[in-house]
């Protein structure tokens, strides 16, 4: 079941492995960029793979910034969703992906770690050096000031605010990569959202939402690690969002080796100094 969401992928040529890992063995600080893929084993799906990524199979339309600040019924439409969400992707477990990642953090070799995801996998699997480029889904934000709480917390008055909603409105089994699901138009009328406890303001999910940005602070930190590092190694991700592409066209323009290792084509394949058309799983534990 938790193999549903992994495209197709071709057989490994272990000849073309042992070169990929190799190359990857003689750069001196690599710094790790991860994408959704990293975490479709753990039952988790993407959004762009072909035949199994989340716009191939329903009309999924996410949530703007834009929107979910000015309009109550957008909230309304967000937090439903996600509330219904909740229990199936909070308790979403780390795959043998984010362990081997983890693990890399003792060699002096592994520089850092930037994720585009939300769901918080790799911190769960023990990882420390990690930029959470986009934010964390298991975290809670007042957008009017500095109040957080974690998700689960707010699971609970969500509860409380709305008795009865999740016995009425169950939940289908699918969920998109950042942690709601797809519900008929219209099941969200009347469901209750909770303030802030401190200031009454709106609460968001910690995660960057479409139509919004990456705090530049974030982003100049990133970019200081490939200036810092010897090579860029993309995992999982099609480098479609400029969020994650920009940090491999940087290592490019410096020169830097590139590797990527994506079940089909990124946006970056041309700078690539070697892909591997692979499951991730079948990659890392060789390196």
């Amino acid at each position: 079941m938790l193999q549903k969401y992994v495209p197709q992928a071709g057989e490994i040529c272990e000849k073309t492995l042992k070169s990929f890992v190799s190359q990857i063995g003689s750069v001196e600080k690599l710094l790790v960029l991860t994408g959704a893929g990293m975490s479709t084993e753990s039952g988790i799906p993407d959004y762009r793979s072909k035949d199994v990524g989340l716009y191939a199979r329903i009309a999924h339309k996410p949530i703007y910034h834009q929107e979910f600040m000015k309009s109550e019924r957008c909230r309304q439409r967000y937090w439903s969703r996600n509330y219904l969400a909740w229990p199936k992707f909070g308790s979403a477990a780390p795959n043998i992906n984010h362990y081997s990642l983890a693990k890399w953090e003792a060699s002096d070799r592994f520089l850092w770690l930037i994720t585009q995801n939300v769901d918080g996998l790799h911190l769960k699997a023990g990882s420390k050096m990690v930029t959470e480029l986009h934010g964390s889904a298991l975290q809670v934000i007042c957008t009017n000031c500095e109040y957080r709480e974690m998700r689960e917390d707010y699971q609970y008055r969500l509860d409380k605010a709305n008795p009865g909603f999740r016995e009425q409105h169950v939940a289908p089994g699918e969920i998109a990569p950042d942690g709601d699901v797809s519900l008929p138009v219209g099941t969200e009328k009347g469901f209750k959202i909770p303030e802030c406890p401190d200031c009454g303001g709106i609460m968001k999910t910690d995660v960057t939402f479409f139509g919004d940005n990456v705090s530049m602070s974030k982003v100049n930190s990133c970019y200081e690690k490939v200036d810092e590092c010897d090579g860029i190694l993309a995992l999982g991700s099609s480098l479609a969002v400029l969020s994650g592409y920009r940090f491999v066209y940087h290592a490019h323009l410096q020169n830097k080796p590139v590797f990527i290792v994506n079940i089909g084509p990124t946006r970056a394949d041309h700078m690539a100094t070697m892909k591997l058309d692979v499951k991730l799983s079948d990659v890392l534990n060789k390196i």
